[in-house]
């Protein structure tokens, strides 16, 4: 599906919009409840984009809020139509970042910090397998072969020839000391990823241990903007169960800040895409000795 039709942003973009509308028209979410006979959750949820708005809802809530421009009316109904589709990663089943990745799919830009393990859409395929089956328990191979199957399918956005997204990543050195695999996955990956970070829209750059303490300290995260709206942008952070996504503008603002601080510490590009081209090297000396 193409990232404009994307339903996971458009529900969230949706839910946004009425939150506006409804704190322009100055009612609280339980007055509105009341009006439409619902219950005060299902108009959070609606706002917050868990949950489906149907041409219906639109209807009634553009009706309670004072919404008359039919233009207006016609095109949040449009939208939530599209909210409606499911995503192409829906046909793998059942995913625990199936947000994440509908967010990721109509993203413009994506920052990401990653302390452990090289970002999935950085990821060659024998490394990518590796890290799904080494790292969730209990995952039978079906569910590992289609997890690999929807990491190959999302890593489509970098090579995207019409709107290939712009990729901002710091790794700190231990992705890249980190053996995953063997050593022969290792060097095939520091290869694939010193080949990409040669792409024009994709920057790497390694933070070596010398950096001493960081603000990326306190872990993993990711800064998502989007074309129609570069200013708000979110964040994310993964978790092993519960994702958590910051949408309020001081909290992105306040990752911005620590993602400029990690990029002033980290090597720069070239000395980076170095960097990573010798420690692959150093995989290569301990296959040859092994």
């Amino acid at each position: 599906m193409a990232a404009k039709t994307n339903p996971t942003v458009r529900r969230r973009r949706l839910g946004a919009e009425f939150r506006r509308l409804r704190i322009a028209s100055g009612l609280k979410s339980t007055e509105v409840a009341e009006l439409l006979m619902v219950s005060q959750p299902k108009i959070s949820h609606l706002e917050n984009g868990n949950r489906a708005i149907s041409p219906r809802d639109v209807r009634d809530l553009c009706a309670i809020y004072g919404v008359t421009d039919q233009q207006v009316i016609d095109s949040l109904t449009e939208m939530a139509r599209e909210s409606g589709q499911q995503g192409w990663w829906h046909a793998y089943g059942d995913l625990s970042d199936s947000v994440y990745i509908g967010l990721e799919t109509d993203a413009a830009s994506l920052h990401t910090y990653a302390p452990l393990v090289v970002p999935d859409l950085l990821q060659s395929p024998a490394y990518a397998q590796a890290v799904i089956g080494e790292t969730i328990p209990r995952l039978t191979a079906e569910r590992a072969a289609a997890r690999l199957k929807v990491r190959l399918r999302r890593q489509h956005r970098i090579y995207d020839p019409a709107c290939p997204l712009r990729l901002w990543t710091v790794l700190d050195e231990s992705a890249l000391r980190r053996v995953v695999g063997s050593p022969d996955v290792m060097r095939e990956q520091l290869e694939h990823l010193h080949a990409l970070s040669a792409e024009p829209h994709i920057t790497v750059q390694v933070l070596p241990y010398t950096a001493g303490a960081h603000p990326g300290l306190s872990g993993q995260f990711s800064i998502l903007r989007f074309a129609d709206g570069p200013e708000a942008g979110l964040v994310y952070l993964e978790r092993f169960t519960s994702d958590l996504y910051l949408e309020k503008p001081s909290d992105v603002r306040h990752y911005g800040v620590m993602y400029d601080h990690l990029q002033a510490r980290a090597l720069t590009p070239d000395s980076s895409r170095d960097f990573i081209k010798d420690t692959a090297e150093t995989y290569t000396d301990a296959a040859i000795h092994s």
